[in-house]
């Protein structure tokens, strides 16, 4: 006789920049309800453009009302009550959210998460709950002094991000800690608590302040992620007893307590209901998009972007080293590249009559290698390598104008961005192996001729993930994970999902052409910054 079937569900949330999206899943992780709330659109009175507000007179301070977030989770609760979304059955809930905000709880304010009133809404409890009115977030680019401070501090860029997995960046959470900590001192003294965007939103739903996770926690220039543990020098530099101020950090996928009193008694969740940790939403991508171990996820947007899976990840200063949100003994590499399909659709639209099959037609129609051409188009400043212009080389090597054949042109684009994806990753210590998938999303990721130059240069089999808001996704699986981690592993949780859509494979020389052609890269790579690097010195 069958067992019957479960009527556990789970909730994912994800507070992204623009909006909080939430998703119920059943026990087979299909979805069952999905709704959002926009906050330019549905909080008109917080004024905020993008989800933020910017600073008039100094535009490299990017801020948000955090009890805008607040009003968001009243809204989108109410919004899955009247779709009669059954919270008795919610068995777990997890989230993630934009990585690198901080937020700052004033004194007294523990006690008035712990003695919350369900009679009334979240936000008009905690109009006067924020020592920092106004949190960073992840644009704000207004903190050059105390990332030189913390580089400083420990023997310079690389040495930092030896310990933490990244070198000092504007946006992080440790510099902006800094800046609160120099500029306001009466309200830093006045912080009882310092939670992250992700955690912020789980004490929440905890009813007392949830913990920073490891993961999420990668991105401060804090936390060392070999110990797992906060660096007390790093702490130290940045404000004085600010490790009482974060709390320990845990295990992106711990079981951090029952669901708060007020849940159950306003919305009928059941008392059982337990909270797993919140994450990053990069993190979180990572889980929804169930890479495994030697997985690579390449987003193909208006950036590209990759994930890797890592077991032992090598330090550069280049990209980010976050500990991984779904095996505590592993890592995942983050590494942005700018220049994505806008600098495809210019090639297309100069080449290819800004036609996707021509261009594509083009690209097909000349061979892999591109006869020895090889080129690398920066339409705008480039993150990974922090260049700028358009850079073409014939088979001798030669740097050229411009090429005779727009087949020529338009291979040599796509060859080029991919080689250099593939050079960065092993940079990063992955190594292309024979499991090795490569799971793509973004809207490039329609268009199989260019998927096919991927698999070449990666060696490796691409496949699509039909997952859409694969954040918002993995924080729903991770509720299922991390109240049954002790049970099952990740892939066996995931296992119920429909299997990913294969696309390509490799052709069988593309290894002997492609490896030649990535060491290629980083000799060229090496000329460029040299040139530059002589040219700012004339």
């Amino acid at each position: 006789m069958d067992a019957e079937p479960s009527i556990a569900t789970y909730l994912g949330l994800d507070l992204s920049t623009q909006q909080l999206k939430a998703v119920v899943v059943d026990d087979d992780l299909a979805v069952l309800h999905e709704t959002s709330v926009q906050f330019d659109n549905d909080l008109p009175e917080f004024r905020t453009y993008g989800g933020f507000l910017r600073n008039v007179e100094d535009p490299h301070v990017v801020l948000v009302p955090p009890l805008m977030w607040v009003k968001a989770l009243d809204i989108i609760l109410d919004k899955l009550r009247v779709c009669d979304v059954d919270f008795s059955k919610v068995k777990a809930i997890s989230g993630c959210a934009q990585q690198h905000g901080t937020v700052y709880w004033s004194k007294g304010s523990r006690g008035r998460l712990q003695r919350l009133d369900p009679i009334k809404f979240l936000h008009e409890q905690f109009a006067t709950s924020f020592s920092v009115t106004y949190s960073p977030v992840w644009l704000d680019s207004s903190t050059s002094k105390e990332c030189s401070v913390l580089e400083e501090i420990v023997g310079g860029p690389h040495k930092l991000a030896e310990i933490t997995g990244s070198r000092a960046y504007e946006r992080f959470s440790g510099p902006q800690i800094a800046k609160i900590a120099r500029t306001k001192p009466g309200t830093y003294c006045n912080t009882e608590r310092i939670s992250l965007v992700s955690n912020f939103l789980a004490s929440l739903f905890l009813g007392d302040y949830a913990p920073i996770d490891w993961s999420d926690g990668s991105g401060m220039n804090l936390l060392n992620i070999h110990t797992k543990d906060w660096d007390d020098t790093l702490l130290e530099t940045c404000a004085l007893g600010l490790r009482e101020k974060l709390g320990k950090p845990v295990s992106s996928h711990n079981d951090i307590g029952p669901i708060s009193p007020y849940f159950v008694e306003r919305f009928g969740f059941n008392e059982e209901c337990r909270v797993i940790a919140f994450t990053g939403d990069n993190p979180s991508s990572l889980a929804g998009m169930r890479l495994k171990q030697g997985d690579i996820a390449c987003s193909l947007g208006t950036s590209d972007t990759l994930f890797l899976w890592l077991n032992e990840p090598k330090i550069t200063t280049d990209g980010h080293i976050f500990c991984n949100p779904i095996d505590d003994q592993a890592y995942m590499a983050l590494l942005c590249f700018k220049n994505g399909s806008l600098t495809r659709e210019r090639i297309q639209n100069e080449a290819a009559q800004g036609c996707w099959r021509i261009f594509n037609e083009l690209l097909d129609s000349t061979p892999r290698g591109n006869f020895g051409n090889f080129a690398l188009y920066f339409d705008t400043q480039e993150i990974l390598p922090f260049v700028i212009g358009n850079y073409r080389y014939n088979k001798a090597n030669d740097e050229i104008s411009r090429y005779s054949s727009k087949e020529v042109e338009v291979r040599a684009l796509i060859e080029g961005q991919f080689v250099a994806k593939r050079a960065h990753a092993e940079d990063f210590g992955f190594v292309i192996g024979p499991n090795t998938r490569i799971v793509v999303t973004g809207g490039t990721s329609t268009n199989k001729a260019i998927l096919q130059v991927l698999a070449d240069v990666f060696n490796s089999p691409v496949y699509i993930s039909e997952t859409t808001n694969s954040a918002m996704m993995g924080a729903a699986y991770r509720a299922k994970y991390g109240l049954l981690r002790d049970k099952c592993k990740f892939d066996e949780i995931v296992c119920c999902l429909p299997e990913l859509t294969f696309v390509c494979q490799p052709y069988d020389d593309a290894e002997s052409i492609y490896k030649p052609m990535t060491i290629r890269y980083r000799k060229i790579m090496d000329q460029i910054l040299k040139k530059r690097s002589e040219q700012k010195h004339i």
